[in-house]
């Protein structure tokens, strides 16, 4: 896995969100328009607030989309947080290359959505993964 550096302007990200929420960042990284904060395990309440009130409000001032997501130094849960949003039923790994591919299964009715426009969700979940774990490749069933 790559060493991760932060220029900056990600600092700066990471220090108004962790100021205003009290969560830990992990990791924060610009993907597909969104800016997607990796917290510690167990901060993803603290990170979002009462009914997502901080991450909205976050957003405005940040102008920006954000995406919220918890580690897991175990990767099908990190695979799986990385999909919360689409109630992930199960991860299966297949090896690829020099690592692994991932394939998440979501319920039928929500499968596009969690692939997201043009791959959108794929692309973004991709980029974390690969500077978290060996998964080099994304797929929803």
């Amino acid at each position: 896995m790559p060493e991760i550096v932060f220029d900056t302007e990600t600092i700066g990200y990471i220090r108004m969100f962790e100021e205003r929420t009290g969560a830990r960042v992990k990791d924060c990284l610009e993907a597909e328009d969104k800016l997607i904060f990796l917290v510690e395990v167990g901060d993803i309440p603290k990170a979002v607030g009462p009914a997502g009130t901080l991450v909205e409000r976050l957003k405005g001032m940040l102008k920006k989309e954000i995406m919220v997501v918890e580690y897991s130094d175990d990767v099908e849960t990190l695979v799986k947080n990385v999909f919360f949003a689409y109630s992930p039923k199960s991860v299966t790994f297949q090896p690829k290359g020099k690592g692994r591919h991932a394939s998440v299964t979501v319920d039928p009715a929500w499968k596009a959505r969690a692939i997201g426009k043009a791959g959108k969700n794929l692309k973004i979940a991709r980029a974390i993964l690969l500077r978290h774990s060996d998964v080099v490749s994304v797929n929803v069933a």
